[in-house]
């Protein structure tokens, strides 16, 4: 065995836990991001130089692994949950072993702050530096609040034009929502589902094969992936091979084409404020709240469970408004309208006084 390659025995542990992630139809991130804490996990716990299972572990290694992760590695908070729900996970899924102390373990609190939002302005600013897809992108989730992944992985049967709604397929928590499609982005649209269709009729000729879909519906329809409305509105320019089947198909457009692109849209825009592309999804509530819209309504659009998540914007609007008058700007109002007091004192006596 080359040195730093694992054993055999957490070789075949790790081969479990990804039949079990794929069977409980978890994200290939997901999956990924699992893999690599429990993988770190079983080596961490090497680190005397002698291997142990995790089924011969309990509280104290897990705790003492967590510790670890923030003290030495100094993760943040999200960080810190995503390492234990990982090693959770192997525990009751793979393993089986559902034990008191498992529940019994603390997630560290992470604290909601307040976004970063851009005015009406800064986007307009923003989105005049970019061009093609990724602005035609950037428009769509700001005019929509979609996340960047709903947006990249939007279908052509999702996108009704004549009753101008978008229907988001299988988002965070694994739930539809409808939201609107904007009247102004319409005609870009179409034109992007044009480029959309001169793509899949060229992989239809080419006898390429088709796109990703529910595994469930592909066991039942083999040829659902090759058909024009599961084709995605923003396809790859270049095919590429899934990690999973090993098949060579078509995918949607990587979504690192769209963060780098605005990353330069907002240097060049020269805008001071931390910008990410979920920024656009924060700058949609805030304004659609600034303008009236109720607050119920906005839950609805990002597709919130809890109005109380949605309830971060209006503490936004509060920064935004600048609604309470600091009691300084009164001060100073005061100071340049009162009349100098007789008896105030002129240079040079003001010294004295």
């Amino acid at each position: 065995m080359k040195p730093g390659n694992p054993p055999l025995q957490s070789v075949r542990l790790l081969d479990q836990m990804r039949e079990r992630i794929r069977y409980m139809h978890y994200s290939l991130s997901t999956e990924k991001v699992y893999l690599y804490w429990v993988r770190f996990f079983i080596r961490w716990s090497a680190r005397g130089g002698q291997m142990r299972h995790p089924r011969d572990m309990g509280a104290p290694e897990v705790e003492a692994f967590l510790s670890m992760l923030a003290t030495e590695r100094k993760v943040s908070a999200s960080t810190h949950n995503q390492a234990l729900s990982a090693v959770l996970f192997l525990y009751r899924e793979v393993l089986t072993i559902n034990l008191p102390w498992l529940n019994d373990i603390n997630r560290p609190t992470h604290k909601r702050r307040i976004p970063s939002v851009l005015t009406k302005d800064e986007v307009a600013g923003v989105l005049v530096h970019m061009d093609g897809q990724t602005a035609l992108l950037a428009r769509l989730l700001y005019g929509t609040g979609m996340r960047l992944m709903e947006g990249i992985r939007l279908r052509i049967k999702d996108v009704d034009f004549d009753r101008h709604v978008i229907i988001v397929r299988e988002a965070k928590g694994n739930k539809d929502r409808v939201v609107m499609l904007p009247h102004s982005l319409a005609p870009a649209l179409r034109l992007q589902m044009l480029a959309a269709r001169a793509q899949w009729e060229a992989d239809r000729q080419a006898q390429r094969g088709g796109v990703e879909t529910p595994h469930a519906l592909e066991a039942k329809y083999p040829r659902v992936g090759h058909t024009w409305a599961w084709f995605w509105m923003f396809p790859s320019p270049t095919l590429s091979v899934d990690p999973r089947s090993g098949a060579e198909r078509r995918h949607h457009l990587f979504e690192e084409r769209l963060q780098r692109a605005l990353k330069r849209a907002v240097v060049q825009a020269g805008i001071a404020k931390p910008v990410s592309v979920h920024t656009l999804r924060h700058s949609f509530a805030t304004h659609l709240l600034q303008a009236g819209t109720d607050i119920r309504t906005v839950q609805e659009l990002l597709g919130h469970s809890d109005v109380s998540t949605t309830m971060i914007y209006t503490h936004v609007l509060k920064v935004a408004a600048g609604g309470t008058s600091s009691p300084l700007d009164a001060l100073e109002a005061f100071a340049r309208v009162a009349p100098t007091p007789p008896h105030a004192c002129r240079e040079p006596e003001a010294l004295y006084c």
